[in-house]
């Protein structure tokens, strides 16, 4: 069982690791087409997720709780990175990116009610906060096109439903079983659309190579499941608000690593993100539910 402190160290963890995806996600689709990217990156951290789940005799889900840990799957995973990575290729700066993503806690707010959560009227004003950061630093981003700040809203949709669906309906399975089912029912979605769509050509191996490794080992497996193990330990809008503190480590990382320019209205953007952070930080109360039926071993 993890000490309180590593439960703490925990969230700040969590956003560096998942910052670090948007940097890899741009070196990745410099060198690669998107959906390749994604089905080298969903097929490697299958096999290696599941070779874990293996060793570790975790139990898998079986039945409707394996359908319903699918379907959250193709949503956190498929449909969130196949839009980012598509609009990282559109040249949407990564901090812009993570901003939109930042929203995440928002749409959760949205459908509190449905996991037995509630939001205070602090948070809602917090959450407000941070969406106005979003719409000032994406304002004057007339250097990319609209498609791509489309692609960044279905990426957000993808991951925001995708964390209530689990929360709702799967949310005491194993967090290991749970991410390599993920990344597994998404491998074969992204393979196909990248060999429909023609996007099978890698430009610089060295570069995909690496971005890849890196999208597996951390982004894929060790942000994910500590993902998984924070949503079973606290309420999804707790997880959800740490989202509001990406947008300005990605926007620093990008800048250290591959010289993304800060412009003055990302910068603006940020620290009005940050203070929507402050007001959303306090963790909402939990409204109480009926407790939970058995579930047939045979399913």
């Amino acid at each position: 069982m993890p000490s309180r402190f590593a439960w703490v160290a925990a969230q700040p963890l969590f956003v560096m690791l998942w910052s670090s995806a948007f940097i890899a996600g741009v070196i990745g689709v410099g060198a690669a087409p998107p959906l390749l990217v994604l089905f080298a990156r969903f097929g490697i951290a299958g096999v290696l997720l599941t070779a874990y789940a293996v060793a570790a005799r975790v139990a898998w889900p079986r039945g409707s709780r394996l359908r319903h840990v699918l379907v959250a799957g193709l949503s956190m995973q498929a449909v969130q990175f196949g839009a980012f990575y598509t609009a990282m290729a559109e040249h949407v700066p990564a901090a812009v990116i993570a901003l939109v993503q930042g929203l995440n806690p928002v749409v959760i707010a949205l459908f509190a009610g449905l996991i037995g959560e509630t939001v205070t009227l602090r948070q809602w004003f917090g959450f407000g906060i941070g969406g106005i950061g979003v719409t000032v630093a994406v304002a004057d981003q007339s250097h990319f096109s609209l498609t791509g700040l489309l692609l960044c809203v279905v990426g957000l949709l993808g991951l925001s439903v995708g964390t209530v669906y689990q929360k709702r309906f799967v949310p005491t399975v194993d967090p290991r079983a749970s991410t390599a089912l993920h990344v597994v029912v998404s491998a074969p979605i992204a393979g196909a659309l990248a060999w429909l769509t023609g996007q099978t050509h890698v430009s610089d191996p060295s570069r995909f190579a690496g971005a890849l490794a890196w999208m597996v080992l951390v982004n894929s497996i060790a942000a994910f499941l500590l993902l998984n193990a924070m949503l079973r330990r606290w309420d999804a809008t707790r997880v959800g608000k740490l989202f509001f503190a990406t947008p300005a480590v990605t926007a620093l990382l990008a800048w250290l690593l591959i010289d993304q320019p800060l412009r003055w209205p990302t910068v603006a953007g940020l620290g009005i993100g940050l203070v929507g952070l402050v007001f959303a930080a306090r963790t909402p109360a939990r409204r109480a539910v009926a407790a939970p039926q058995p579930v047939p071993a045979a399913r």
